[in-house]
């Protein structure tokens, strides 16, 4: 039978095994990660692709476009779209899981209360057992489990903060999209008005005998498919607002009201370093969050193979009237220490140690992968801006003389130097050039936009200010 002294022994033991708890390792920090997973890769000291400012990037992008009505329809995205609402949901749960991890630090306790009675009245077996225990991190184990948690807190945390400014980002693109699609059913109407305006030309040329039948013909076979290309228009143009309609949360009725124009290009947009990108973008801050959580759950998996060793304590206050309870005083109180410790599973805590390190692996590379992407997405949307800039210069003066071709070309129709063919082609070159030019203005938009999400910068706030403070607060959506 153990002495008290060597109780005492053990309590003491165990309680310095607590106090020199083994230290947790830190992860690799974002320089050294950028380091290590980008070899070939190194961000230059500027974006290769020019044609932006050198400056620092500015949040409130979403103010650039001066549109209160696209702002108002962001903020309702916020309120009722159903993925953001999914995202935030997924929030509140990793907080969850970070109170579960850091609860297994803390002390368990719990009670059991007896009581019962016996046939022909009179008390039973009564009393009140309460046991606790806790058991001391010696090895890291918990603590590398709750860092776990919180790191993938911060992580979801990060990824909501990224589907906020996607959410945004697609708002806005879906807007000018219903915008380009009404401006371009207006041209369709232009042409289709040319188009039958060329057609009483050549009836009345025909009546007064300057014209011919075949003309008639010909000019009246021209305006089907003019009215055919309108119901395509207004048929993109109901899809478009739909889509708005459901990023918005509404049913897709295609009913909300849109612009009639869209709003002039903004100004160059500030980009700052290379080097900042990494930093700055939520979803890269979710990877690297996501690889400290895989670091900590190998160290998690490597400490379970390590004795276990918990300190228990409990206490008793039992009666009867039934039976006399001998060498028992009541109440009862008593201290203990456990140790366990895996001796055989089957190899199953060296393959979870294994697993764990792959999804490590799997981590580093997903955060590489993300990284190269979003250089990638600011270099893509810097060269289509600079080629668009360039293109609709070139349309704006192409816009200009086919306009000017065409009515020269009606004019030398009426006085007949010229045939019903060359004014239809003039009228067709034309509507070509107004629409290309549309679709650059608002490629131009989307690109921006683009840029915007590229670079990391806040639509509203500052994009990372959603992921700073407490890792185990969730964030709810901007009402």
């Amino acid at each position: 039978m153990r002495t008290p002294s060597l109780h005492r022994g053990m309590l003491v033991a165990a309680l310095a095994a607590a106090v020199a708890g083994c230290a947790l390792k830190s992860p690799p920090t974002p320089a050294e990660l950028q380091k290590e997973v980008l070899p070939q890769a190194p961000p230059p000291e500027a974006y290769r692709a020019g044609g932006s400012v050198a400056a620092p990037v500015a949040d409130g992008w979403l103010a650039a476009f001066e549109d209160p009505a696209l702002t108002a329809l962001v903020n309702e995205a916020l309120a009722y779209n159903a993925d953001l609402r999914v995202a935030a949901a997924r929030v509140e749960q990793a907080a969850g899981y970070v109170k579960v991890a850091s609860g297994a630090l803390l002390p368990s306790v719990g009670v059991v209360g007896l009581g019962g009675g016996k046939s022909g009245g009179g008390g039973g077996l009564e009393g009140v057992f309460l046991n606790a225990s806790l058991e001391l991190d010696v090895w890291g184990r918990l603590r590398y489990g709750r860092e776990a948690s919180r790191e993938q807190s911060a992580a979801v945390e990060a990824d909501y903060a990224y589907a906020r400014q996607s959410l945004a980002a697609m708002v806005v693109k879906a807007w000018f999209l219903a915008v380009q699609a009404g401006m371009q059913r207006v041209i369709a109407q232009d042409a289709l008005g040319s188009s039958e305006t060329l057609l009483r030309m050549a009836d009345d040329r025909f009546r007064v005998g300057n014209g011919s039948a075949q003309a008639v013909a010909q000019a009246r076979a021209s305006v089907g498919p003019y009215r055919d290309t309108l119901k395509q228009i207004d048929f993109a143009r109901e899809q478009a607002r739909r889509s708005l309609e459901l990023l918005l949360g509404r049913y897709p009725a295609a009913e909300i009201a849109v612009a009639d124009r869209l709003p002039p290009m903004p100004p160059p947009l500030p980009v700052g370093m290379p080097s900042e990108l990494l930093e700055r973008r939520p979803d890269v801050v979710a990877a690297e969050r996501r690889v400290a959580a895989a670091f900590a759950r190998v160290g998690e998996a490597k400490a379970a193979q390590l004795p276990r060793i918990s300190l228990t304590a409990g206490g008793s206050n039992v009666s009867s009237d039934l039976i006399e309870l001998k060498d028992v005083s009541s109440p009862v109180w008593s201290l203990g220490v456990n140790l366990i410790a895996p001796i055989y599973q089957g190899g199953a805590l060296r393959a979870q140690v294994e697993i764990r390190s792959a999804e490590q692996k799997q981590a580093v590379a997903e955060y590489a992968r993300v990284g190269q992407k979003a250089f990638g997405e600011v270099e893509n949307a810097l060269g289509a801006e600079s080629i668009l800039r360039e293109r609709d210069a070139i349309l704006v003066a192409a816009v200009r003389d086919n306009a000017e071709a065409l009515d020269l070309a009606r004019v030398q129709y009426r006085v007949g130097n010229v045939d019903l063919r060359t004014v239809e082609q003039s009228q067709l070159s034309l509507y070509a050039v107004r629409t290309s030019r549309l679709q650059v203005q608002a490629e131009q938009l989307a690109q921006r936009t683009n840029l915007f999400l590229a670079l990391g910068g806040g639509f509203d706030q500052p994009a990372m200010a959603a992921v700073a403070g407490n890792a185990s607060e969730p964030l709810q959506p901007k009402q």
